[in-house]
C-alpha cells in the first residue's frame, strides 16, 4: 500500500497517555512491522521505537491558570513539532489526549493534507460542546475510549469510533487482591490504604497535604491500618517526601515509584486525584475517596462552564454516585477521613459488582481495535490519493 515505511506522528502530554500510546504502536507495528513513530512522548513510547523529538514532560501542565505561566514555551514547542512534520511528513498523525495542545496541531496538518486522529476524546460532553465543531474542523476521527463519548458525537455526526480502554484490557476482572497485597510486603490481614494524589506537580501540592492529614487520622482510631503511596518519578516522589516531612513527619507510609497499578491491586480503599487514575481503581476493584483540587482562579472560571452531576469517571461512566467526591473546598480532613472510614469496612465492597459491570463494558481489546480504526483511515487515504 505504501511505497516506503509508513510514518506515523503522534504527541502524548501525559502518563497516561504515554501508556495508550506506547500500546497502540504496539499494536500498529503488528500491522506495519517497518513504519517509523515519532513526535512527543514518554519513555514507554520510547521503549517501543518511537523517536521523540521532545519528552512529553514539555506539555504536563493542568489548569487554566498554571498554563498561561507555560504558554511561550508550549506555543514554541508547537511551531517546533509543526515544523518538524513538515519537513518529515507523516501518513497520519495521531494526537493523544492532550486537546488543547493536539487540536490546532491537527487542525494544521489537516489544511496540509494529513490524515489526522485524536485517540481520546476532550471533554466536550461536560463542558464546552460547541468545541465538536472545532474537532469535527480538525480531526478525520476520534477514537473515544468510553462508550458515553461515542453517543455524543453520534448526535452530531462527528466521525468517532468506540474503542474501549487498554487498561481494561490489561487488569483482570477479578483481581487478586490478597497476592498482590503480599507481593508488596504488606500483612494480608490488615488493611492498607494507598495514597494517589496524582501525577502533577500541582495536583500533588494541592493534594498530598490534606492526604497526609487524613491518613494520620485514620491510622490513629485504626492503629493496625498499613499506607503506601506510589509516584510516577523519582522526581515526583521527592516532591512527595518533603511534603510528607513537613505536614507529618512520624506517618509510616511507604513510598513506591511506578507501581501504581500494583498498589491499586493491593489496597483495601485509596485517597485518589480526580483523572485516568480512577478509572484504574475502579479496575483494580479498589474503593475510593476521589478529590480534586486547582487554583482558586482556575476553579471559578471552570465550575461556570462545567455542567456535570459528577466529575470522576466511575461515576460518569456509572451515571450515578458509585463513589465519594470532594471538589476544591470540600476537599477538607474531616469529610476525607468521614468519607474514607465505611470504605475501610465492609461498606466498602458493596461497589464490587458495579466495578465488575463497568470493566466488562469497556474492555475491548482497545489498542487493537484503535489500530484498526487507524488502518481503515490509511486505506481510504490510500484509495483516494490513487484515484
Amino acid at each position: 500500500m505504501f511505497k516506503t515505511p509508513l510514518r506515523i506522528g503522534l504527541i502524548a502530554g501525559e502518563h497516561s497517555g504515554d501508556i495508550l500510546g506506547a500500546d497502540l504502536i504496539r499494536a500498529l507495528k503488528q500491522r506495519y512491522p517497518d513504519a517509523e513513530f515519532y513526535g512527543i512522548g514518554g519513555e514507554r513510547m520510547r521503549a517501543q521505537g518511537f523517536t521523540a523529538v521532545f519528552d512529553m514532560e514539555e506539555l504536563a501542565v493542568m489548569g487554566i491558570v498554571e498554563v498561561l505561566g507555560r504558554l511561550p514555551r508550549l506555543l514554541q514547542v508547537r511551531r517546533e513539532i509543526l515544523a518538524h512534520f513538515s519537513q518529515n511528513r507523516p501518513d497520519v498523525f495521531i494526537g493523544i489526549d492532550a486537546p488543547d495542545f493536539n487540536l490546532p496541531v491537527e487542525l494544521k496538518l489537516k489544511q496540509a493534507g494529513i490524515k489526522t486522529i485524536q485517540y481520546v476524546s476532550p471533554s466536550v460532553w461536560a463542558w464546552r460542546q460547541k468545541r465538536i465543531f472545532k474537532i469535527e474542523k480538525a480531526t478525520h476521527l476520534v477514537l473515544a475510549l468510553l462508550p458515553f463519548e461515542k453517543a455524543f458525537y453520534d448526535k452530531f455526526q462527528v466521525p468517532c469510533a468506540f474503542v474501549g480502554h487498554t487498561l481494561a484490557d490489561q487488569m483482570p476482572v477479578e483481581p487478586d487482591k490478597i497476592a498482590a497485597k503480599t507481593a508488596l510486603g504488606f500483612a494480608a490481614e490488615r488493611p492498607l490504604l494507598a495514597l494517589m494524589p496524582g501525577s502533577r506537580t500541582n495536583e500533588i501540592k494541592l493534594l498530598a497535604p490534606d492526604f497526609f492529614r487524613a491518613a494520620a487520622a485514620l491510622q490513629q482510631q485504626q492503629p493496625e491500618l498499613q499506607l503506601v503511596c506510589n509516584m510516577v518519578t523519582a522526581q515526583k516522589a521527592e516532591l512527595y517526601q518533603k511534603i510528607k516531612d513537613e505536614v507529618a513527619p512520624q506517618l509510616q507510609v511507604k513510598l513506591l515509584i511506578g507501581q501504581a497499578r500494583d498498589v491499586l491491586t493491593a489496597a483495601d480503599a485509596v485517597y485518589i486525584a480526580s483523572g485516568t487514575a480512577t478509572l484504574e481503581a475502579m479496575l483494580a476493584k479498589t474503593p475510593m475517596v476521589v478529590a480534586y483540587k486547582t487554583n482558586w482562579l482556575t476553579y471559578q472560571i471552570a465550575s461556570r462552564m462545567v455542567k456535570l452531576q459528577h466529575f470522576s469517571l466511575p461515576n460518569l461512566l456509572a451515571d450515578k454516585a458509585l463513589v465519594p467526591e470532594l471538589l476544591q473546598d470540600a476537599v477538607t480532613v474531616a469529610a476525607l477521613v468521614s468519607q474514607m472510614q465505611p470504605l475501610l469496612g465492609v461498606k466498602g465492597q458493596d461497589t464490587y459488582q458495579d466495578f465488575v459491570a463497568i470493566h466488562q463494558q469497556i474492555r475491548c481489546d482497545a489498542s487493537a481495535t484503535a489500530a484498526q480504526a487507524v488502518t481503515a483511515l490509511l486505506e481510504t487515504s490510500s484509495v483516494e490519493t490513487q484515484q
